[in-house]
């Protein structure tokens, strides 16, 4: 697929996605995208930090771990695309509340690669330290102890 395309498709799926009234956001055209062998890269050095590899690993550890930290469905909104060739950049706000009474809305830079019309790659750059901050507690740490190596922690003592 061209650039136009890519971004095309990108712009489709965060219209989607981020649609205020959460009973109808539809993340069917992202899942539809997603390929089987997809990787989901969080970059940073905090728990929330690694890989996640295989469509349903990103659809269950990831989002589904996100999706039940929060009131409602996840809302990303979209507020720039930048392509190149089979990568767009996507640059973002959450719009989110916990199931605690806290504000999310972080903002994110992804880039997706795609190819054929899959996203074969995501990279996830946030704050890092706002991630932190309103997902900390025993919960949190428990799910990254589950989903990290144990000589991860053993590196990095402050999870």
């Amino acid at each position: 697929m061209s650039a136009i395309a890519n971004k095309k498709l990108m712009e489709e799926i965060f219209a989607g996605a981020g649609n205020p009234d959460a009973a109808v956001r539809d993340r069917s055209l992202f899942v539809a995208s997603l390929a089987d062998d997809a990787r989901w890269v969080v970059t940073g050095q905090y728990s929330w930090s690694r890989t996640f590899t295989g469509k349903e690993a990103i659809l269950n550890d990831l989002h589904g771990h996100v999706r039940s930290l929060l009131v409602e469905r996840a809302r990303t909104i979209a507020h720039r695309f930048i392509a190149d060739g089979d990568y767009v950049v996507v640059e973002a706000r959450g719009d989110n509340v916990t199931k605690t009474g806290a504000r999310y809305d972080n903002d994110y830079c992804l880039v997706f690669h795609l190819e054929n019309g899959k996203i074969k790659e995501v990279r996830e750059y946030c704050d890092s330290v706002d991630g932190r901050r309103r997902y900390s507690g025993a919960r949190e740490v428990e799910w990254a102890k589950r989903s990290v190596p144990t000589d991860f922690f053993r590196l990095h003592r402050s999870v």
